[in-house]
């Protein structure tokens, strides 16, 4: 029931974003660019989509490890991905501090699968299994895709918003909108994407978490180690460089400083609310 929950609500904020994107380019020239808008949306989705693994890797500065440099990892991956009747992802180690982890990857076949330093030796190999977990179900939910989507359709609407705000909204008198109406949508548009971005991204880690949980057979794992990140990325927080801010959402937890961002506009659910949710389902109440 949780999941389907959350599987509507995904699919309800995605038809407002694009509701946002189709009510601007109907207003803009009397909706004679809402095409081009819709193409530059399908282009920069594919380019994203299909360089995320790059992206995010490169922004870690991680490395792929062999079986023989990263022996517990690469053990309980094979284990999980023969379970889930899934390829082995490629596995790799960024030599950050910072306790953390992402999972990236356009497809099952094409997965990788990144830890840093800092959550190698801050969790213990059953809280690791449990993190595992939630990344490995990321790409099997094609929440790289889901992200990958909703990041490019707020930025189309950013673009459009700029355009319309530099220009006018093009067209004759006629086609042009009221100036005030106009000034206001492009403020407040790029401002309700972002919102509806972030909101898709949380209802995607409740999912992992959820999917991560049932595939290790061990909730109470993953809220032990969500415990542990939260302490330790208040304690040695990453810098929100644009670099890292852009990758920052497909990584367990929120690596940032959390003060840096309100509620709003973090990319991960609050970590009590996860836990909480996580402890339910492992002594079989509702989690909805």
């Amino acid at each position: 029931m949780h999941k389907h929950y959350n599987g509507l609500k995904t699919a309800a904020l995605f038809g407002v974003i694009w509701a946002l994107l189709l009510l601007m380019g109907g207003l803009i020239g009397g909706g004679r660019f809402i095409w081009l808008f819709a193409m530059v949306g399908v282009v920069m989705t594919f380019v994203g989509y299909w360089n995320s693994d790059k992206i995010a890797i490169r922004s870690m500065r991680a490395r792929q490890v062999s079986p023989q440099e990263a022996p517990e990892m690469h053990r309980i991956v094979a284990e999980l991905s023969q379970r889930a009747n899934q390829p082995m992802p490629r596995l790799y180690i960024s030599p950050t501090a910072a306790p953390n982890a992402f999972a990236t990857g356009r497809n099952p076949k094409n997965a990788a699968v990144c830890c840093t330093e800092g959550i190698l030796h801050l969790l213990d190999e059953r809280e690791l299994r449990g993190v595992l977990g939630h990344e490995l179900m990321h790409v099997y939910n094609r929440d790289i895709l889901t992200g990958s989507v909703a990041a490019a359709l707020a930025g189309v609407i950013s673009s459009v918003a700029q355009f319309a705000l530099f220009f006018g909204g093009g067209g004759s008198d006629e086609d042009r909108p009221n100036p005030i109406a106009m000034i206001a949508m492009a403020l407040l548009a790029p401002f309700a994407a972002m919102l509806i971005q972030m909101a898709i991204t949380r209802t995607r880690e409740y999912d992992a978490d959820e999917d991560g949980a049932r595939l290790t057979g061990d909730p109470l794992a993953l809220a032990s180690a969500l415990r542990k990140l939260e302490s330790g990325v208040a304690q040695a927080p990453l810098q929100p460089t644009p670099q890292l801010q852009s990758s920052s959402h497909l990584m367990i937890a929120n690596p940032f400083r959390a003060g840096d961002v309100s509620r709003f506009f973090a990319t991960h659910p609050p970590m009590k609310d996860r836990i909480a949710r996580l402890e339910a389902m492992a002594y079989g109440h509702d989690i909805r």
